[in-house]
């Protein structure tokens, strides 16, 4: 199975089996202090606009303007603005993992879309999202 079509099963399995248990939230509650809480949201609500600038910049061609938005603020360069180390310390070694699996591909996703090609460009942008569709599948915060 080619990487594309295992990341779309993957997450297809992910949505169905959360399905199953709509009323039930089994995702494990990651409990941070109220004002961590809305950094850690605030971050996270920046990251699907991240995510949202770095589709519109494909789509119109600008590969460069789209790594540099990927780095700069979601990539590993971007790790201190986002208050990285304080925020990791209280999360679980799994949520400290993805978050860093998605800072990472972010990282690669910028390299790979400077070298100009559209599709390689797409596959490296679905490692980021798959890593947030990991975490948010398995952490909830409070």
């Amino acid at each position: 199975m080619n990487k594309g079509l295992h990341i779309i099963a993957s997450m297809l399995l992910v949505f169905t089996s959360n399905v199953s248990v709509a009323n039930e939230d089994t995702r494990q509650l990651v409990k941070l202090p109220e004002m961590m809480q809305s950094h850690m949201m605030s971050n996270m609500r920046d990251h699907l606009v991240v995510i949202n600038e770095i589709l519109i910049n494909i789509a119109n061609g600008q590969l460069d303007d789209a790594a540099e938005v990927a780095e700069s603020r979601l990539g590993m360069s971007s790790l201190k603005s986002h208050g990285a180390s304080h925020m990791a310390k209280f999360m679980p070694e799994g949520m400290r993992q993805a978050g860093t699996s998605m800072h990472r591909a972010a990282s690669r996703f910028a390299l790979k879309a400077q070298e100009g090609d559209v599709l390689p460009a797409y596959n490296a942008l679905s490692e980021v999202t798959s890593a947030c569709v990991t975490c948010h599948s398995g952490y909830r915060i409070r």
